[in-house]
Parts: structure tokens; sequence; C-alpha cells
């Protein structure tokens, strides 16, 4: 598989490159999506499956927050990857082996009408919804208890889905959960499999249409960054920052933020997990910036540390080149036939290198660590990298070795409590059959380079 990047790709670009004409049906911010892409998603994932099996895919729920309030509707990223349907109470039915060809693949939408498009807005139609996933045959939701009743009768598995990313911590009941209980009642006697090992292992390795969304997410979140550094001084308040880069995001198509936004400085980059971005910037101080924009659910993720003054001191300096060696010297591992195990522990090897030379540690405290906990931990506690793509934390294997077409992080760091000085760098890359493509390659990185922009 070979990708290459298209030289010019930016937004305006989109809709040719997706082969797409101007009367396409789109409801989202982002431009439409070639439904091929989706066509062969579902092909590889049919390839996967057991003989007379069916496969079901819900759509996320719309939260709830108190009142009649509710949390922005996210869709679930696998019927998203398989259909690219992004509408609330849809649900998707693989049957390869249907007798009936026209059930092979169904989609069930909340029909729509006159009333819900003025209160709610213009859903998918039968025609909208051919139009976005390729899929032909559509059914209301309505409908489908009476569908699938037939479906079964002929199938002899049933794959089902779960949450099971290794991070993951579901305190709430989904759609897919309720489904699941809702299935084994009506139909107990069938045998039912997992798909979540299947589509793992499909998302980790992405088409060359979702690079280039990918690669549109990380322009949109490089515009958010260079529109910052025009602003950033002391005095700022870091909210001021998030709301300029928000404010970027949303004018270049994107959905919003693909996660909640780190603007931290000062001692508060030295808290990984720092949201409330609500202090001064002060001067004298680094502000850390993790950031990415989420475009056709597809997420960016960068990370950057900028002086509030616009100038590194002599020791923000070297603790910033210190991480940038690092980063790039662990991007060269990002390499096919690697296992993410073994390339964290190199990189370990690297900290531990400049660590000793800034004097944070040293030979002794090498000598006595535990092997479970190394040195360097001390300042630099988290991995170097995870899989990027329709969820910030994307889903693959940690114990398979890496292939060309994942996409990962590379996001190093250095963390000083004593001296309230935090750095991260983080890029995202794609892994090829030569050296990793830099997605976020254009994107400020150099002191030198920073420093000129924040002096204009």
């Amino acid at each position: 598989m070979a990708y290459q990047r298209e030289k010019g790709f930016y937004l305006k670009d989109a809709r040719r490159l997706n082969g797409l004409a101007d009367k396409t049906y789109f409801s989202m911010k982002y431009l439409p999506i070639s439904k091929t892409l989706f066509e062969k998603n579902r092909k590889k994932f049919n390839k996967k499956l057991k003989k007379k099996s069916l496969a079901v895919f819900n759509s996320n729920d719309i939260f709830p927050t108190g009142g009649d309030g509710t949390l922005a509707f996210k869709q679930h990223a696998d019927i998203f990857y398989l259909s690219g349907v992004d509408q609330e109470e849809s649900i998707l039915v693989l049957f390869p082996e249907a007798s009936n060809d026209k059930h092979r693949e169904i989609l069930f939408l909340k029909e729509t009408s006159e009333t819900i498009a003025i209160w709610e807005g213009e859903k998918l139609s039968k025609e909208t919804a051919f139009e976005t996933s390729g899929i032909r045959t559509v059914y209301w939701l309505e409908q489908f208890e009476t569908i699938f009743k037939t479906l079964m009768s002929e199938a002899d598995r049933v794959y089902l889905n779960t949450n099971e990313h290794l991070r993951a911590k579901v305190e709430v009941e989904t759609r897919d959960a309720r489904f699941l209980n809702w299935c084994k009642t009506e139909y107990p006697l069938h045998r039912y499999e997992r798909v979540n090992p299947i589509m793992h292992d499909l998302r980790a390795v992405k088409e060359q249409e979702e690079i280039e969304l990918l690669q549109t997410a990380c322009n949109i979140t490089e515009k958010g960054f260079r529109r910052v550094l025009d602003i950033i001084k002391p005095g700022i308040m870091e909210y001021e920052i998030e709301a300029e880069v928000i404010h970027e995001f949303i004018r270049n198509r994107a959905s919003g933020f693909a996660y909640t936004p780190i603007i931290a400085s000062g001692f508060n980059a030295c808290v990984l997990h720092y949201i409330e971005n609500n202090q001064e910037c002060k001067d004298g101080d680094i502000i850390l910036m993790d950031i990415g924009a989420e475009y056709a659910n597809y997420d960016a993720d960068l990370t950057r540390c900028v002086p509030v003054n616009g100038k590194f001191s002599k020791r923000q300096k070297e603790v910033y080149n210190a991480v940038l060696r690092v980063q790039r010297e662990s991007i060269q591992l990002l390499r096919p036939g690697t296992k993410l195990k073994e390339y964290h522990v190199e990189v370990g090897k690297l900290m531990e290198s400049e660590l000793l030379g800034l004097k944070l540690i040293d030979k002794t405290d090498i000598k006595n660590q535990n092997p479970d906990w190394p040195a360097y931990k001390k300042y630099f506690m988290h991995g170097t990298s995870h899989y990027l793509g329709i969820d910030t934390h994307d889903v693959g294997s940690w114990v398979e070795p890496i292939q060309e077409g994942n996409v990962f992080t590379c996001e190093p760091g250095i963390y000083i409590q004593e001296e309230s000085l935090g750095i991260r760098i983080e890029n995202d890359l794609l892994v090829t059959n030569d050296k990793p493509l830099d997605l976020m390659a254009s994107i400020p990185i150099e002191v030198e380079e920073i420093e000129g922009l924040m002096s204009r």
C-alpha cells in the first residue's frame, strides 16, 4: 500500500479529491466523503466474518445533561467507518450470505418528516443515505425488528459491539449495550461473536482517503496554532488562547476540538491532563498547548510549547531542544515490524541520555532504578505514542508489530515541577515502508522559527 502526500492539499481541494459533485447532500460542517471509502471498508470487514454471520452496528446515544438539555451528538466510530452515516438512531446490519441479496447490507434510519426538518434540520433520506454510504437497502427504524427477525432465521452467528479499548472506562449503558441485552434475550440460541478484534485490526490501517482527512485535520490545527502565535504575550489568559484556536478551527470546517484542549502555562504544563485553562500567562513562563482539530470525525493531535514573552530562556531552550532530539530520533523508530513495547523501551533510552545531559538524573539514579519504573520516568512519565484516527486514542494492537498504514502520535516530554517547566512536543506520523510521513511537517517546531513568528 503506497501513500503519497498530494502537494497543495488543503480544504479547497477536498471536494475534488473526494470526487463529489456540488449537489451531494451533506449536513455536517465537513465536505462530503466519497462513498467508495465506506464500500471498501465494508468489503474488508465482511471478509473477516465467519460463515453464516451477520453483524450489527449502532449509532451512539445523544446524552442528556439535565432538564431538556443534551450534549452534542458524536457518532460511534465503527458505524461511521463502515457507512459514513453521521446521524443518531441509525443501525447498520451486514450479512454477506443473506439469501436476499438486498439484505446483505442494510441501513435503518430515523424517518424524517417536515416537522423534524423544521425543528431539527434535514436528516438523511433513503436517496441521500445511498449517496453517503453506497448502501442501497435503507429501511426506517420502525421496521427493524421485523426485518431483523427474518435475517436471524438464516444466521448462525451474530457479531455485536462492545467497547474494548484498553483505556475505556464505561459507566453508562450505551445503545450497543442495550442492543446486546435485547438481542441475547430475544435470540438466546444463536452464537455470539465480538466485533472489536476485527474493527481494531481494520481501523488501525488507514486507506488513502482517511490519510487525506487526517491531513485536513492537521492543516486546520496548523492554522489554529499559527493564529495564536500572533496574540500570546504576558497577561493573556489561557482561555483567551483557547478561544482563538476554536475560532480558527470552526471557520475552517472543523467540528471543533478533537479532545478537550490543554492550554497550560507555567507550572500547569507539569500537570499532564490540565484542562481548566483559566490562569494568566506570565512573563518568563512557557505555555504548553495540546490541541487538535476534528474534521469529518478524524482527529489531529498536536502539542507545541512557546514562550509567553516570545523568547526562550537559555534553560528553556536546553530542555526544549532535548525533547525535540528525542522526538526526532523516536519518529525514525516508527517502522513496520517494530513492536510498540520495544519502541517505548528504546525511546526511554533516548530520554535517559538527554536527562543525564540536563543533569536531572545521574548514573547513580540509573544504577539504583526500579526496572518497572526507570529513573527517567520521574521527568517523563507517560507513553510516547498512541494510535490516531477516528478517535484521538484510536484502536489498534499493542502486541502485534507496527504496520504500514498505521498512524501514530509521537509526543515525548520533560516535566520539571521544581522549575515550573513542562515541555512536550507532538506530531502525527503515518507509517510507510520508507521513513514515516510527518503529517505536521509544516507546523513550526524549531526554537528560532517560533521566536521569529512571535516577534512579528
